[in-house]
């Protein structure tokens, strides 16, 4: 089953892709972020793009697991990606991917201005390769839309 993830952010949404078999995760590309409409627009032009079965999230949760105003904000735009999209939606707790892609990013000597450019698809492949590590198999909750319902474990 191939995944699609996404890094949301004000800016930017960064996305990453799984293998066909869904067992790995590659960073795929970046999205300037211009109106909730037009980006997701271009996010379910990419579920198409990549046959995507699945697509999931990261949820900016603070570290004491509670959500703040950026959770908000990502909730909501997932919530108009469920409604655009016939596949599931899901939510994966995030927190601290995009300090780990810029630990990455760093180790590998990239200059600040190569880190900027994609930092955000690093964070979505991030998510991604967490994602399929502890799902296991196992059905997460997901965003009511067309074609499917909320499940939860």
């Amino acid at each position: 089953m191939r995944i699609l993830a996404l890094d949301v952010g004000e800016r930017r949404i960064g996305v990453a892709v799984s293998d066909p078999l869904g067992l790995t995760a590659q960073a795929h590309s970046v999205v300037a972020r211009r109106r909730p409409e037009t980006d997701v627009a271009a996010v379910a032009a990419l579920v198409e793009e990549v046959e995507a079965e699945k697509v999931v999230v990261g949820l900016p949760l603070r570290l004491d697991g509670s959500e703040g105003p950026a959770a908000a904000r990502v909730k909501e735009f997932a919530g108009e990606l469920a409604k655009a999209v016939p596949i599931p939606v899901e939510l994966f707790d995030e927190r601290l991917t995009t300090a780990e892609a810029e630990g990455v990013l760093l180790a590998g000597d990239l200059s600040r201005r190569r880190r900027r450019q994609v930092i955000d698809k690093v964070a979505a492949a991030l998510i991604l390769d967490g994602y399929l590590r502890r799902s296991g198999g196992k059905t997460k909750p997901r965003l009511p839309g067309p074609g499917h319902e909320t499940e939860r474990t």
